[in-house]
């Protein structure tokens, strides 16, 4: 596979400088966080949807949506996607059980 979530985030910064009748990367950006937001929350319930009913295309496709919208989201949120990896590799460093109940430690 040659196609990256951080390819994906460098096309959106890209499309994110353009114009907004020209970049729906853009228009979407100029809502800020809570339109965002909301898109990234339709298309989670649509994947939802799509993989509860067994609709394989609709959560290959659906999938691709929330992928894309979480990036935008993370940008309108000013997140880079470097430091979800981080995150991500701290996490996986340990076992998911071990992670999450360090977690809830953390937060007593």
């Amino acid at each position: 596979m040659s196609f990256t979530l951080e390819a994906l985030d460098e096309r959106i910064g890209k499309r994110a400088g353009a114009s907004i009748d020209e970049s729906y990367t853009a228009k979407l950006l100029s809502g800020g966080v809570e339109r965002c937001a909301k898109k990234f929350g339709e298309e989670a319930a649509e994947i939802i949807i799509a993989s509860v009913t067994m609709d394989r295309k609709g959560t290959e496709s659906e999938a691709s949506d929330v992928l894309y919208h979480l990036l935008v989201l993370l940008r309108a949120a000013g997140v880079p996607l470097a430091d979800v990896m981080a995150q991500l590799e701290r996490r996986t460093a340990q076992s998911g059980l071990e992670e999450k109940a360090s977690r809830s430690k953390a937060s007593s």
